[in-house]
């Protein structure tokens, strides 16, 4: 009985110690073993202090600053800034290919020309009938201050004339829509007709894509909307190319948010002179939400966290003072730090665990560049 009365109590100093260990220092209670009367009993009777030990040793680090970039990663397709298939507007016979697959051609240049034979003959028939009308409202007009001539019959021919001028415009305007040019620079697809066919009004000829400077469409979560804005930088990076960074910019941001994921559209435009990013490539991106110059990490091991809160040992005149901070962005070994700190601080990054508030410390080490 007297054996299990011992690990009872036992048992009950260990879950006080545990208690305050997260609680009490914040409220500045006394140790358990304090309140018990049995501070300093034993060997070890300076506790986590130090005590009657002397002074704990720690190992320090200053707060570095340095520059840090925070962004919100996301998946998009390439898309050309312009893409059209090239079809007819009229049905007709492929007389004569203008492209080669692949290659990029100017704008107005002819892509494809359909047989215009009738049509030519039907112009020219048309411009002589317009010659015609025009010589004889000539000779008209000449004889008008010599001779007698009715009124009536000039405006008839100056009617047949306009006519006739009617007619050519409308003939050359028909042979031009069976000239099939390009609508602006680019670089032409692959070709789905052969000389000779017969084609219809919307027949896919083959595609034309602007492609020197690219879009990508992507989504983030509306939690990120007022972070972001035209202009905020923007990382591509494709399996295709390996290490290669892509670097555009967001153009325009939806005016919509989606309320089935929550989040928002957003057009970011990219350089590509090389043509390297075609369209329908997959890319993943890393979208800039801000960037800052002179942010101020700390190890991560230096770090003591209570619930939703983040504490940290600050070595001052020689103690160690307990101080919360309100943490930033997280990297590989470090922590940024948003408030509660200075630049050039020292913080205890190794010994923590032997430590509370305003203990006696003496610094063993002092490190100059992140433990990771």
């Amino acid at each position: 009985m007297k054996t299990i009365t011992q690990v009872a109590v036992l048992a009950v100093l260990g879950g006080l110690g545990a208690g305050w260990h997260y609680y009490g220092e914040q409220f500045g209670l006394k140790p358990p073993l304090e309140l018990l009367g049995l501070q300093g009993a034993g060997p070890q009777g300076g506790g986590r202090g130090g005590g009657s030990s002397g002074p704990v040793g720690v190992i320090v680090q200053a707060v570095r600053v340095a520059p840090v970039v925070e962004r919100v990663e996301s998946v998009g397709t390439v898309r050309a800034r312009e893409a059209v298939t090239i079809t007819s507007k009229v049905a007709g016979i492929v007389e004569r290919i203008g492209f080669t697959e692949g290659e990029r051609v100017e704008a107005g240049s002819t892509l494809v020309q359909l047989d215009a034979a009738a049509l030519r003959a039907e112009l020219d028939q048309a411009r002589a009938l317009l010659d015609d009308a025009r010589n004889q409202l000539d000779r008209a007009r000449r004889l008008q201050p010599g001779a007698t001539i009715a009124a009536q019959r000039l405006e008839t021919l100056e009617a047949l004339s306009r006519q006739a001028e009617g007619r050519v415009r409308q003939a050359e305007a028909r042979l031009e829509e069976l000239r099939v040019n390009a609508p602006f620079a680019g670089r032409v697809g692959l070709r789905q007709v052969s000389p000779g066919a017969l084609i219809q009004p919307g027949t896919p000829i083959t595609t034309l894509d602007d492609t020197a400077r690219v879009r990508v469409e992507f989504s983030i979560p509306e939690v990120y909307l007022a972070r972001i804005h035209a202009g905020s930088g923007v990382t591509a990076r494709s399996a295709a190319y390996g290490a290669r960074r892509f670097e555009g910019q967001v153009a325009v941001i939806d005016t919509r948010i989606d309320p089935a994921t929550r989040s928002v559209r957003v057009i970011s435009e990219f350089d590509n002179a090389d043509e390297a990013l075609r369209p329908g490539l997959f890319l993943t991106i890393e979208l800039v939400l801000e960037e800052r110059e002179h942010a101020l990490l700390v190890a991560e091991e230096a770090i003591d966290p209570v619930g939703d809160r983040a504490y940290v040992f600050v070595v001052r005149d020689g103690r160690a003072r307990r101080q919360e901070v309100k943490l930033g962005l997280r990297l590989p070994g470090e922590v940024e730090i948003r408030e509660g700190l200075n630049a050039g601080e020292p913080v205890v990054v190794r010994g923590i665990q032997r430590l509370r508030n305003d203990v006696p410390v003496r610094v063993t080490e002092t490190l100059t560049r992140p433990t990771s």
